[in-house]
């Protein structure tokens, strides 16, 4: 895209009206409404059928080793390969990078959120006082990889993490970690299980990880304490019977350590994204629907019954980032949009952007609409198969780029890229 180009679609940002993907997948009039926020609510919960998170994390800490991200991030052990330029359908590319072809090409294990370093602290740098660009996807196993009825891979081995060193950004490497929960065994002993959901959005605020569960809910993990296991079992999770304790050959494992529940309306939690231009500083969760209705007679919703709205919606939480969970668990705002496909979403005040897809064939698109404007338009194209997206602001003064820019990840395998493009289409 040339400067000329460039120049034009900057002077075409103040008109909202206008995409600068015109035609790009979703038609412009996805119109969007104000719901009621306070019928959407949370529940804190500190512990599972098993114990205390607390309990059962202190417990495993007395018989592994405990290290923390910034360890993981130094002991990265894959390369990934810079993107030079724009990777198939993206427009507005800035900076990226793709797979080892292990991971291009694995059918097993799909890649669908990402957040980054200047999600979790305000000047793009990881830990607070740190120096590391740094960026998380997460993963989630497919049991059945076709149309067959029988599964390929039986074993659902849950989430997995990538943790990715982007502070040298020609050469960015990254380490998988298996997310668990932590168990005891009927004998009593600490363990852990696998996480078995589609981890379709995560969110990186401080020390803390938040990961979408769709019908329940969010779980947290606590960047401060990861586990070293051993490596030599592959398909073994949790305490083996050898006295040894594996991850699926994964050298970390991360285990949950809280959850909010779903506890007032039925909610998709399909993506979440942060918004630090709000005050306070507020996550927002969006719903995904094939066909622009979402359909809560799926089992496994939890809460207080279906609502009169069925568009999906785009609902937030104010934070406390003192402590980084949430400030109020009834939700501050909450919108619908009649949008299909919809696989991201990050906010930036009353101005909304979302991820949407169109199969493995067509592009994805970047589109925005404001609360209360009515029309969603397109900012720019995406990959096809795009997923997640994270807003990376021009202001992060350790990790900035000269525009902000919203990263986002593509899923199919062979196609798959981390990337990132300047939020205002340009």
């Amino acid at each position: 895209m040339t400067t000329t180009r460039r120049a034009i679609l900057k002077s075409m940002a103040a008109a909202p009206l206008i995409a600068a993907g015109a035609g790009v997948l979703a038609p412009a009039t996805a119109h969007a409404a104000t719901v009621d926020a306070g019928q959407f609510r949370l529940t804190s919960r500190s512990r599972n059928s098993h114990g205390e998170f607390a309990d059962l994390t202190a417990g495993l800490a007395a018989v592994l080793p405990k290290v923390d991200a910034a360890t993981v991030l130094a002991d990265t052990n894959r390369n990934a390969q810079r993107l030079t330029s724009a990777p198939g359908t993206v427009e507005a590319f800035q900076t990226g990078f793709a797979w080892e072809s292990g991971d291009n090409g694995v059918d097993y294990w799909i890649p669908q959120g990402v957040t980054t370093s200047a999600d979790a602290y305000g000047n793009g740098l990881y830990p607070a006082n740190g120096n590391n660009k740094a960026l998380i996807v997460s993963w989630y196993f497919q049991t059945n990889t076709d149309t067959d009825p029988e599964p390929e891979y039986p074993l659902d081995k849950g989430i997995r993490l990538s943790f990715v060193d982007y502070s040298n950004a020609a050469a960015p490497t990254y380490r998988h970690v298996l997310l668990v929960e932590p168990v005891k065994t009927s004998s009593g002993a600490y363990s852990f299980s696998p996480v078995q959901r589609h981890a379709g959005g995560i969110l990186w605020y401080g020390d803390l990880l938040y990961v979408v569960d769709t019908y329940k809910g969010l779980r947290v993990f606590d960047l401060r304490n990861f586990f070293k296991v051993d490596t030599a079992e592959a398909d073994v999770c949790g305490l083996h019977t050898d006295g040894k304790y594996y991850g699926y050959s994964y050298q970390y494992v991360l285990p949950q350590s809280h959850a909010y529940d779903n506890a007032g309306t039925y909610l998709r939690y399909s993506a979440i994204g942060l918004d630090r231009a709000s005050s306070p500083d507020s996550f927002v969760i969006s719903e995904y629907s094939e066909a622009g209705i979402v359909d809560y007679d799926e089992k496994g919703y939890i809460g207080t019954g279906k609502g009169s709205v069925t568009a999906p919606k785009v609902v937030r939480w104010n934070l406390d980032y003192t402590t980084r969970q949430p400030s109020s668990l009834t939700a501050s705002e909450a919108v619908s949009v009649s949008q299909k496909s919809i696989q991201g979403v990050v906010s930036r005040n009353s101005k909304h952007y979302l991820s949407v897809s169109d199969g493995r064939t067509r592009k994805g698109a970047l589109r925005t609409f404001t609360s209360g404007a009515g029309t969603a338009t397109t900012v720019c194209d995406l990959a096809i198969g795009c997923e997640d997206l994270s807003f990376h602001s021009s202001s992060a003064s350790g990790w900035a780029f000269p525009e902000s820019v919203i990263w986002n990840l593509s899923e199919y395998d062979g196609t798959r890229y981390v990337y990132a493009v300047r939020a205002d289409g340009s």
